[in-house]
């Protein structure tokens, strides 16, 4: 499998090459040159297949020859043995339930396959990688955590100040060790935008060897697809399923597309977007405007300007007619939020984070119009990292799990920055 650019203007390369680099030389995102077509037995006998064969199955392909079977096998077993439960709240809807994992978020699964990839594509190299990521909520502490103590790899997060949940801040300052936090005087779009700048500085280029543990790295991007696979293991109906998700840069909605374009049955898709609604504009208006982002309570969606968009236009070969047959966005503000929250715990014993609850929302307003179709929602991330909404909506004290209960003890340690590159860069040149 070969992969390319999608600013067309960057040479070929293959997945440990596309893996280790993040973003190509011309600055576009890249993208596989073929998306494979799976067995039509595969997805007919779905249900006897065990989740590591199944990753197996669907990342093959897309690794190529990049590293040995044996290998790839051991890194899908790591990556997905989490359950991933397909939970009913209503007779129409559904929770996928993606937070099971060590961050209790969905992004558990990209950043621990990323994380294994790239420590075996750089075990025979002296230089350390330096991982630079920027954050909006759970990618920072899923890759904190997916490569924490990983030998030849230093992880830089940016995330900006104040505009993460505890929870989520507790698990990208507390790790130490060679994970760094930066804690940026902006937005989460600032914070992207200086991480973009980073891969195109020719200083840097010389000097560190850069790659990026967004949704825009295809190791990070790819393995999203599974949950969608082993959702239809469990998904019972005759009709296949509306899947409604959370959507923010849209990394994780363009995988389940891809997932589809594979041969994974699927009726529609719900891009669920809250108040940072370019998206919904563009399949209203067919005009696409990126936006100033704006803070909402499902902050882990607050983008302005989706950077795995230009994936899906790919997908959809740039039609619009293509895309909105397939595709149906809603937004969804805060008030009706935090209603969602509410009523689905009163009247079906259903505990929403707001990212799920932005869902929720919009896969009702869907089956509204369309009462004979069922689907689900793909719940990103567990109702504790955000406390304040969460427990004010309901009166419910949530009990914190097991997995973060160890991060209350522990000290903040991070470093206050400007949402300035020329900061960034000097940060990462006087590191060395």
């Amino acid at each position: 499998m070969k992969y390319f650019s999608l600013n067309h203007q960057a040479p070929f390369v293959d997945f440990s090459v596309a893996t280790i680099q993040g973003q190509a030389p011309d600055k576009g995102l890249y993208f596989p040159e073929t998306i494979p077509s799976l067995p039509k037995d595969f997805i007919d006998n779905i249900k006897q297949y065990h989740k590591t064969e199944i990753g197996v199955t669907v990342m093959q392909p897309y690794v190529g020859n990049a590293m040995p079977l044996s290998v790839l096998e051991k890194m899908v077993d790591e990556t997905v043995n989490f359950p991933f439960p397909l939970v009913s709240i209503t007779p129409s809807i559904a929770a996928l339930e993606l937070f099971h994992g060590p961050t209790l978020a969905f992004k558990d699964v990209g950043a621990r396959f990323m994380s294994r990839s790239l420590a075996y594509f750089n075990r025979l190299n002296n230089k350390p990688v330096t991982v630079l990521v920027a954050t909006s909520g759970d990618t920072g502490g899923a890759v904190a955590n997916g490569f924490l103590g990983v030998d030849g790899v230093e992880v830089i997060i940016l995330f900006p100040k104040n505009k993460v949940s505890k929870v989520q801040e507790l698990q990208l300052t507390t790790l130490g060790s060679n994970i760094t936090a930066l804690e940026i005087e902006g937005n989460f779009d600032d914070c992207q935008a200086m991480v973009k700048e980073a891969f195109i500085d020719k200083d840097l280029k010389d000097t560190l060897t850069l790659t990026s543990a967004n949704s825009i790295n295809v190791a990070r991007w790819l393995p999203q697809q599974l949950y969608y696979f082993f959702a239809y293991q469990q998904w019972q109906q005759q009709t296949s399923p509306v899947i409604a998700v959370p959507s923010g840069n849209f990394g994780n909605i363009c995988a389940a597309i891809l997932a589809h374009q594979s041969g994974l049955p699927v009726q529609h898709f719900i891009a669920s977007c809250n108040a940072n609604k370019a998206v919904t504009n563009y399949l209203h208006t067919g005009i696409y405007q990126a936006q100033h982002s704006v803070p909402t309570y499902s902050n882990a969606m607050d983008v302005g300007n989706p950077g795995n968009f230009i994936r899906i236009l790919e997908i959809f070969d740039h039609s619009f007619q293509a895309l909105k047959n397939k595709i149906s966005s809603y937004s969804i503000d805060d008030a009706t939020t935090i209603q969602t929250i509410q009523t689905v715990y009163q009247e079906y014993n259903y505990l929403l984070d707001p990212h799920g609850a932005v869902a929720f929302a919009a896969l009702s307003q869907y089956l509204m119009q369309f009462p004979d179709h069922d689907g689900y929602i793909a719940a990103t991330a567990h109702p504790v990292k955000f406390p304040e909404v969460v427990e004010k909506t309901t009166g419910l004290q949530i009990p914190i799990p097991e997995a973060i209960r160890g991060l209350f003890t522990k000290e903040k340690i991070s470093i206050n920055m400007p949402a300035n590159f020329e900061a960034l860069k000097e940060f990462l040149l006087n590191r060395k």
